[in-house]
């Protein structure tokens, strides 16, 4: 049962993760939809492999900043700032997803594969992300840095950033199909997830005082 919460909560925080649109997201619907479904899948694969890799380093470096009580509550700080800034930006700045137009995806000639572990890289945000999500469920007793953990978490992130992925790119698939936009704005539901764990972080440093 523990094992499969571990795969639980990776699968749940990566898929969190790449709901916002973004470059990776879009690119791999925009290659749906102008190229083929397969080469849409081997761009995801390429993701994926990437993102595995930052996830496991993510949690070393999280690991680490666990035995160190005291730099967890000031990036614990930090990273507050961060959340609610970014819950602001996707509740009240951030472009409607449902007015979202298709553009011209990335051109190349290598194999889509590499374009997704090119992509990929040079994408961090999943690093800073999974050090906060990490440290900040760690602090609620939810989150253990043990092995099992963080490979059930890596497996975890893998599969939920694929399938993430995949439903990106059938759903703009068939909404160009339809002539349809996308049915709700995406942004809100990150701002609404993103709102909730700043309030839960609130509540724990407020409790710790």
């Amino acid at each position: 049962m523990d094992v499969f919460f571990y795969f639980l909560f990776g699968f749940t925080v990566a898929l969190i993760g790449v709901i916002p649109p973004g470059l990776l997201n879009l690119t791999a619907a925009k290659i749906t939809v102008q190229e083929n479904r397969r080469n849409a899948f081997l761009f995801s694969l390429g993701v994926v492999l990437v993102v595995g890799v930052q996830t496991y380093l993510s949690l070393l470096f999280a690991r680490y900043l666990d035995l160190r009580p005291e730099l967890i509550k000031l990036l614990q700080n930090v990273a507050l700032g961060i959340f609610i800034c970014i819950s602001i930006y996707f509740l009240c700045i951030a472009k409607d997803t449902r007015l979202i137009k298709e553009q011209e995806v990335y051109k190349s000639k290598k194999s889509r594969f590499f374009l997704g572990i090119f992509l990929s890289a040079i994408n961090l945000f999943p690093l800073p992300y999974w050090v906060y999500m990490s440290i900040t469920f760690s602090s609620f007793g939810w989150f253990n840095f043990t092995k099992t953990f963080i490979t059930m978490c890596v497996i975890g992130s893998i599969i939920g950033t694929l399938l993430m992925l995949i439903l990106y790119a059938q759903f703009f698939n068939y909404a160009k199909a339809k002539h349809k936009e996308f049915p709700v704005n995406m942004n809100y539901i990150v701002g609404g997830i993103t709102g909730v764990i700043s309030v839960l972080t609130i509540i724990k440093i407020l409790n710790d005082l």
